[in-house]
């Protein structure tokens, strides 16, 4: 049985909207449930996105990545939470409105901190499992079968 998880590929190793085995490295992740987590590059507001992978809805079908809960440390220009987000100990908390995204295009640079991966509270940098390129980092709900070692 294949397990759920987090593929992790940079963008020039994909072509036409799915991974291409030749150009870079295709990383999975295990998970089912994980925080990404942010700071502003210029307005230095932490914000983090709360996402579960589940199955897909039929027999075959990908597995599908689901924005659960988000918040944002305060608000800043250009950072403003939506009217629905509720103030809760420093933090505007919200229910993203794109409930299923496709997947995740992170843009990496050199001149920003990178994104956090968090799992019950735990994070460490993104590059962890993936180096940037200081590009796009695409990430998308998988199974380990479908990777390459």
């Amino acid at each position: 049985m294949a397990g759920l998880g987090v593929c992790l590929a940079l963008a020039a190793a994909v072509t036409g909207g799915s991974v291409d085995p030749a150009p870079g490295p295709v990383v999975f992740v295990p998970t089912t449930h994980f925080t990404l987590a942010w700071t502003h590059s210029i307005e230095k507001v932490r914000w983090e996105e709360d996402y579960a992978v589940a199955p897909g809805q039929r027999p075959g079908e990908a597995p599908v990545l689901q924005a659960l809960t988000a918040r944002v440390r305060g608000s800043a220009a250009g950072m403003e939470p939506p009217e629905d987000a509720v103030l809760r100990k420093g933090w505007y908390e919200y229910t993203p409105r794109m409930w299923s995204p496709h997947g995740l295009r992170l843009t990496r640079s050199a001149y920003t901190a990178d994104y956090e991966w968090c799992v019950s509270g735990h994070c460490e940098p993104l590059g962890r499992w993936l180096p940037s390129d200081g590009g796009i980092t695409l990430l998308t709900a998988c199974e380990q079968s479908a990777t390459r070692d």
